[in-house]
């Protein structure tokens, strides 16, 4: 696995959309099927044993008992990227898994999709919960505004874990745009999302080839996301107010690495989860960005650890939460 591969699933997917007007979402999951038929959030987390719900702008779906751990999600998905998990979570927990700013049934605003502010819609959200501080567990995008949120609110967070994503930093604007044949694998979309306006054109009534594009690419195992998931994920994306929230998370990035310059390390306990391929280049980056740092690579995994082998997320969660 060459270093530009490692990279690419160390970094994540990206978002395929770009700015145009705001919108605000309404707490709208409370029908049970969307008009395309996929089941609402409200019917998805009655499966699970959970309840969905909208507060602070925010879509969540919340349930269990004991400590509050916060769940937030990545690209091209939303909460359910967790579904697989969240029911054992519940048994010791009590689980928040969120739809981030941009995010499903979370409002989706002209701005502020830069990572600082993202945790701290994350912070505002479990204050009005009645929570003064929290375990917090991000993937991909997610990942970035849990490490974010970890050193913004240092007295809100109890410990964080951070799955196969790390914050943005220069490292990003070293990135070939052309890779030659055989070392490695573009981050094309990357670019891609900095296009205003062409990639509603593009995808929007579309997003299930994007689903897909990456479903397929990024796990070992393809059908661990399997197509009740592929088309929850698809309606996510499928609008162009949806397209454009999401692109947005990457146009922050510039903001983003600004603001990294800014921080220190991570102080809380920090559990950095890996795919197969990720392993070696997380570590060495996470070393540095935390005082109480373990790394663990999840088996049987390419990117979307918490679908690919959830058994093994939830020992490695549970392990490190309980201790």
């Amino acid at each position: 696995m060459d270093i530009n591969r490692r990279r690419l699933l160390a970094l994540g997917a990206g978002a395929a959309a770009a700015a145009t007007a705001g919108a605000v979402a309404t707490p709208a999951a409370a029908t049970e099927a969307t008009t395309s038929g996929v089941p609402s959030d409200a019917a998805l987390a009655r499966s699970l044993g959970l309840r969905s719900k909208y507060a602070k702008g925010q879509h969540y779906v919340i349930g269990g008992q004991g400590e509050p751990l916060v769940l937030l999600p990545g690209w091209p998905q939303t909460w359910w990227e967790f579904h697989k998990i969240l029911p054992a979570l519940a048994k010791r927990y009590t689980v928040i898994a969120l739809d981030l700013r941009g995010m499903g049934g979370s409002d989706k605003p002209a701005d502020g999709y830069d990572k600082k502010t993202m945790a701290r819609d994350v912070y505002d959200l479990i204050r009005h919960l009645g929570y003064d501080s929290v375990n917090i567990a991000g993937h991909d995008i997610g990942a970035m505004v849990a490490h974010s949120f970890a050193v913004n609110h240092r007295a809100a967070t109890r410990k964080v874990v951070l799955m196969d994503v790390g914050h943005p930093d220069p490292s990003l604007y070293d990135q070939p745009l052309l890779v030659r044949p055989g070392q490695g694998i573009s981050l094309w979309w990357f670019a891609f999302n900095q296009v205003q306006g062409l990639p509603e054109q593009l995808i929007t009534g579309r997003s299930r080839y994007v689903v897909d594009y990456f479903m397929d690419a990024f796990p070992l195992d393809p059908s661990t996301i399997d197509e009740r998931s592929r088309r929850i994920y698809a309606h996510a994306y499928s609008g162009p107010q949806a397209i454009r929230a999401g692109n947005a998370w990457y146009q922050a990035f510039h903001t983003d690495i600004v603001d990294f310059a800014t921080y220190g390390r991570i102080t809380a306990p920090f559990l950095g989860l890996t795919s197969e391929f990720s392993h070696d280049f997380m570590q060495a980056v996470w070393a540095e960005q935390g005082t109480d740092v373990r790394v663990h690579k999840i088996p049987g995994t390419g990117h979307f650890l918490a679908e690919e082998n959830p058994q093994a997320v939830i020992a490695e969660l549970t392990a490190f939460l309980s201790h």
